[in-house]
């Protein structure tokens, strides 16, 4: 595997560096680089995507046609490579990489014009209506209803953990507007603004202190129903199709931050520990670095097209996000054991942003990084029925 960097992309590099010193203000940088939860808070994660937005690269991904740039795929990991490393704020994908990708797939002409120029501008920002209580990896079972009446819908039901949804104005919701003895039948996928009557965000406060999920209750809600995206009672296609590109993002980029800032928070505190203890804490650091590493080549062969037609291939997405999500965990649970017992933080203490709190709250926020977007024991389902699908007999 060649991973030497043609001209053209050592130009593009050297591009977007430029413009992430010029344009990246410093306290967006701190937030980003001082972020414990899994996205940054909507006022800098929204500042930063206005600035791209201002440079046509807010939606790098999307094709050209509805404002994307036409980036080839090793670019692409560039640029999240050097926005990570240089500690811009995480934003949330669920406008930009999730219900965008479902409206060019299956939205109308209306649709799309109403929400693609809003989400590349950041004029809008989206929450995820998905799991429910009781409803979580088994989205299917899902109970929140919408009942057709004349033009509109009525919604009755809640969602739980829906991030960010106190700093939206809309929603992509799955609805059950029909029941039938198979689950997946009879969902729907609706998108509506969340300031209507009917609609109340309550928050949940993570056990990190940080606020990023919320429960969303509806009652007697009523949209449009032009808010339908796709068929009626066929939503869990869209939901399906949705789901593919929620776990198709590069971890590695993030990771290698986050690693870089760890050996020089390690190397800062050698004092502070016995020479033993500094060993054996480096030679966790260096495990982690080989398993990154690895990762790092199985992402880039993914993006690179190498793995095409092989059982790597099969269920990557799935792998990428057990092994992405396990790497993050193990990360933060050595950042905690190189701050010391004093890092978990209290909420009282969560204002002083120093580094063992910083960490500690990380540590914390990521027990959950292998249960959101799917479990990893439903990962490791999918990865082996595909395995099994393509070694099967003739």
């Amino acid at each position: 595997m060649d991973l030497t960097l043609s001209a053209e992309d050592r130009a593009f590099r050297a591009e977007v560096q430029a413009f992430l010193t010029a344009e990246l203000p410093a306290d967006l940088a701190k937030a980003g680089s001082r972020c414990t939860g899994i996205y940054n808070d909507y006022p800098e994660a929204n500042a930063w995507h206005r600035i791209l937005a201002r440079r046509g690269w807010s939606v790098p991904h999307w094709p050209v046609e509805h404002g994307g740039c036409d980036w080839s795929p090793i670019q692409h990991y560039i640029f999240d490579y050097e926005c990570a490393s240089a500690g811009a704020p995480a934003i949330t994908p669920n406008a930009t990489h999730m219900v965008a990708p479902v409206l060019m797939a299956f939205g109308t002409p209306e649709q799309k014009a109403q929400f693609l120029p809003r989400i590349a501008s950041g004029d809008d920002w989206w929450a995820q209506g998905y799991s429910e209580p009781g409803s979580g990896s088994d989205l299917a079972s899902l109970r929140c209803a919408a009942v057709a009446d004349g033009d509109e819908y009525v919604i009755n039901g809640s969602k739980i953990w829906t991030t960010h949804a106190h700093f939206s104005n809309q929603i992509f919701c799955l609805v059950r507007t029909a029941k039938t003895d198979k689950p997946q039948i009879g969902i729907s996928f609706l998108v509506f603004s969340l300031d209507r009557p009917g609609i109340e965000v309550r928050p949940i406060i993570s056990i990190s202190g940080d606020h990023e999920l919320n429960e969303v209750f509806f009652t007697d809600a009523r949209v449009s129903r032009s808010s339908l995206v796709g068929e009626e009672n066929d939503g869990w296609t869209v939901a399906k199709y949705l789901l593919q590109h929620e776990r198709s993002h590069c971890w590695s980029p993030l990771l290698h931050a986050r690693l870089g800032r760890m050996r020089q928070r390690l190397a800062d505190t050698a004092g502070d520990r016995h020479p033993a203890d500094q060993q054996m804490l480096a030679l966790r650091m260096a495990e982690i670095g080989a398993r990154l590493s690895a990762f790092e080549m199985c992402e880039l062969r993914m993006i690179g097209g190498q793995a095409e037609g092989s059982p790597l291939a099969s269920g990557s997405t799935s792998m990428n996000k057990i092994v992405g999500t396990e790497l993050r965990q193990d990360m933060s649970f050595l950042a905690l054991d190189i701050e010391g017992s004093g890092a978990l933080p209290t909420r009282s203490a969560r204002a002083s942003h120093d580094d063992a709190v910083e960490a500690g709250g990380i540590y914390l926020n990521d027990r959950a990084a292998s249960i959101y977007a799917g479990t990893n024991e439903i990962q490791r389902t999918i990865v082996a029925t595909s395995f099994l699908r393509q070694w099967q007999p003739g």
